[in-house]
């Protein structure tokens, strides 16, 4: 069931700007998005202020023992309880879930000034908003089609994924300034107050979100294992959605290891290795634009092999990446990465909200989640190695960084086509 939402003969990002419950939506997760950000930054300043050290610590070994600590108590949620958030996502409101996770993590940060600044007070902090967050990403999603109906699904996709980018990348670019504006000017425990109040109104916006929803009625299965049974035998069986989880899987692998790449890039085109953030930025303008292009020809192109065009256009830029030396033409290559990224997931991401019934949307974004997290965890564990391990064979870290490009660009175009063949084959068979 679908909520009211803009007049069927509109479509496109002119639609979506003028539908309130999705403008509720999409502004309260970009705040979350940010705050999310920010809310990591918060956690390296409060290890490196010294203020939460269990133990006098003069080495530098230490110092990194407790970062790595942080960091693992950051990412196992996302790992660890992505498929039960996807289940309690199916089992109540997802408004009620947006909400709920926003206050919750907010009275989780506002309590820190007011614990005692041990190191264990710390990491169990984060762990468990972290563990928090992982409800409010299944639920989002689950939230969009409600709000949209499903005319407006793969512009509101598109929309959705250059908004997290666009967050990411404030969150991570204004965190440490904020801070440190907050604390000279109010007092150390006020940056905690701050990142409480995002959070705080972003449950306000998304108060503002009227959308018709079905509750489940009955819990038709008491056991969690079986809700999850049941989401793994729905992508069994729904061989669309699957595959569109799959290349939702590569792609953000793909993001991933470029986020790595990107340090040694931007050396190469005249940055420093520490501004590879103007590199990721440029990429998240371009997947702007592919947001915008969705929003207004989207709907001309949905029989068009737009996700294969996305990962043809990102191998290239990888391949090309390799040979680039010149700052405008980096910049440039990375925005065409970001707009080859938007077809792939905004049209991807709307056939899974399209297919999957309500009642199961929870536990496949659930699902989707879990497999993402992971995505990004390990090609953020491998691909620096790797590098340096091809860059130590051949002698030349230039020439090792080159192969890498080249590899990577390589292997995402055949994984590209392997998809789409393999999209093309179950489609006949739905046929």
């Amino acid at each position: 069931m679908h909520p009211a939402s803009p007049p069927p003969d509109r479509s496109g990002l002119d639609a979506l700007l003028r539908n309130r419950p999705f403008l509720a939506l999409w502004t309260g997760q970009l705040l979350a998005q940010v705050a999310d950000k920010i809310f990591y930054v918060l956690l390296i300043i409060l290890l490196k202020t010294g203020d939460y050290r269990p133990w006098p610590v003069s080495s530098q070994y230490s110092e990194n023992s407790m970062l790595s600590a942080v960091m693992i108590a950051y990412t196992v949620p996302a790992i660890v309880f992505g498929s039960v958030a996807g289940i309690a996502v199916d089992r109540f409101s997802k408004k009620q879930m947006l909400i709920g996770c926003n206050v919750i993590r907010a009275v989780f940060i506002v309590a820190l000034p007011f614990l005692p600044k041990t190191f264990a007070v710390l990491l169990a902090i984060t762990f468990f908003v972290s563990t928090v967050t992982q409800f409010f990403a299944p639920a989002e999603a689950a939230a969009i089609p409600l709000a949209v109906g499903r005319e407006g699904l793969m512009s509101a996709n598109a929309l959705f994924a250059s908004s997290t980018m666009g967050g990411i990348i404030v969150g991570m670019t204004i965190g440490e300034p904020l801070f440190s504006w907050v604390k000279h000017s109010f007092g150390p425990a006020y940056q905690e107050f701050l990142l409480a109040g995002l959070y705080l109104i972003s449950a306000g916006l998304i108060y503002a979100m009227h959308i018709k929803e079905n509750h489940g009625g009955t819990i038709k299965h008491p056991h969690p294992w079986l809700d999850l049974k049941e989401g793994l035998r729905y992508l069994k069986h729904n061989h669309l959605v699957s595959n569109a989880m799959v290349q939702l899987t590569i792609l953000y692998s793909v993001f991933a290891a470029l986020q790595v790449l990107a340090i040694a890039l931007s050396g190469k085109i005249g940055l420093k290795e520490t501004q590879f953030g103007f590199l990721l930025a440029a990429a998240g303008v371009g997947m702007v634009f592919g947001a915008a292009f969705l929003g207004h020809w989207g709907d001309r192109m949905q029989h068009k092999p737009l996700p294969l065009l996305g990962f043809l256009m990102m191998g290239f830029v990888l391949a090309m990446f390799a040979f680039t030396r010149v700052l405008w033409l980096g910049f440039s290559l990375s925005a065409l990465f970001g707009f080859g990224a938007s077809l792939i997931n905004g049209p991807m991401q709307a056939l899974i909200q399209e297919k999957t019934p309500e009642s199961m949307r929870g536990k496949v974004f659930g699902l989707e989640n879990n497999a993402i997290n992971i995505a990004l965890s390990l090609p953020l564990a491998l691909t620096g190695p790797l590098t340096d391990a091809v860059s130590k064979a051949v002698g030349s870290d230039d020439l090792g960084l080159r192969i890498v490009l080249l590899s990577l660009g390589l292997l995402v175009s055949l994984m590209g086509m392997a998809a789409w063949r393999h999209t093309r084959k179950v489609l006949r068979d739905v046929l």
